[in-house]
């Protein structure tokens, strides 16, 4: 394919899961030929450092609150140099404001990616305007199948159509966890060689509903007191959770990791992976840990159930069911060679279905306009 100039337009490059599939696209993307850079609505943020250092360039518009015709000035003048460009847009607030930027200039195709379930509330003034930059939208990706049937019922819909792309990771980063990865991992958090570990990764954030974790954690703890948990990530929420945790006695079994750069380390050291969240797209954190062969205990939201088999290689649980979290967290911790067959298991299926270089052709093939044959992207492959 021929060499394409790619614009990515961010919110920011703060540490996330969208974040990291962007840094990653770009490199996919270089490594075939194309040019690419970045372009910051906001800020730039915690991870733009690691794109610089490598030669791409990002600039920030540092938009200010409300709307902001100076950011929008910056935005158009970047998109300006780069005629022919692909413009690929990340969420709404940064796909609208983009739109808006490039009205009237020479790009080659205009693609945004959605990588939740959209809004809980479509009619808001955000998902209006996100609607109203359709006119001007080439393809509109979903991360995951559930996630583009969302946007067909709440009205999205681009000049020629939405699609879904699931998210892919590097799978080179990844080995399976093991004994090894395990009694380093405790000895490095200061737990019991025979520690039991449940991990997690993911923004402290009310979305990601990690108040139900520690209570359910503290049900597990009563019944399996070699139990402990490590939780991966940082925000806004982190303070009250780490005084949640200490309202529920939990003291050193819980221990709070902040971001993390070696994730995949952490991952290897593992018993069973949980995501509690009240929403999700197409989990990253999820795909991580089928790669790291852990099995998962997950909420039965958005796209979680394309990636958590029930039964296989993992379990799936009711939002915000603290019982029901807890139950299948123990199910598995006491059943530790079932444990390991849904862990194996998930890897197997990562392998063959979660490549980022699977995930790159299929956006090259957007970029530059040949849909034809995507229709299979909403299709997963069933584990065996």
């Amino acid at each position: 394919m021929k060499r394409m100039q790619v614009i990515h337009f961010v919110e920011n490059l703060e540490r996330g899961g969208l974040e990291r599939t962007v840094i990653d696209l770009i490199a996919a993307q270089r490594d075939a030929g194309h040019a690419c850079r970045v372009i910051c609505l906001f800020e730039p943020g915690q991870l733009a450092d690691e794109l610089t250092g490598q030669g791409v360039e990002v600039t920030a518009c540092h938009k200010r609150q409300g709307l902001d015709w100076a950011a929008i000035r910056r935005a158009r003048a970047l998109l300006r140099r780069h005629p022919g460009a692909v413009l690929h847009t990340h969420n709404a607030a940064a796909h609208y404001h983009a739109v808006l930027a490039a009205w009237g200039l020479p790009l080659a195709r205009v693609i945004n990616t959605r990588h939740s379930m959209g809004a809980p509330h479509p009619g808001s003034r955000k998902e209006w305007l996100y609607r109203r930059s359709m006119r001007l939208t080439d393809y509109v990706a979903g991360v995951c199948e559930a996630a583009r049937q969302c946007f067909v019922d709440q009205g999205v819909r681009p000049r020629h159509a939405l699609l879904s792309v699931p998210n892919g990771i590097r799978l080179e980063r990844f080995h399976a966890a093991d004994a090894t990865g395990r009694a380093a991992l405790a000895a490095e958090l200061g737990w019991p060689a025979d520690s039991r570990i449940i991990g997690t990764v993911g923004r402290l954030q009310p979305v990601k509903n990690q108040q139900a974790l520690l209570r359910a954690f503290a049900r597990v703890r009563a019944t399996m007191p070699q139990a402990v948990l490590a939780m991966v990530g940082d925000g806004s929420l982190r303070a009250s959770l780490e005084r949640l945790a200490g309202e529920l006695a939990l003291g050193d079994a819980v221990r709070f990791l902040g971001d993390r750069g070696d994730v995949p380390r952490l991952l290897a050291g593992m018993d069973v992976f949980t995501l509690p969240s009240l929403s999700e797209g197409y989990s990253i954190a999820l795909l991580e840990a089928c790669a790291a062969a852990l099995p998962i205990v997950a909420t039965d939201v958005g796209g979680n159930r394309e990636i958590v088999h029930d039964g296989r290689n993992g379990r799936l649980v009711p939002a915000g069911d603290v019982d029901a979290l807890a139950d299948a967290l123990l199910a598995l911790l006491a059943a530790p060679a079932e444990a390991a067959r849904m862990g194996q298991a998930g890897r197997d299926w990562v392998l063959a279905e979660g490549s980022f270089r699977t995930m790159a052709l299929r956006y090259e093939r957007l970029y530059a306009g040949d849909p034809v044959g995507l229709g299979e992207l909403a299709a997963r492959t069933e584990i065996a």
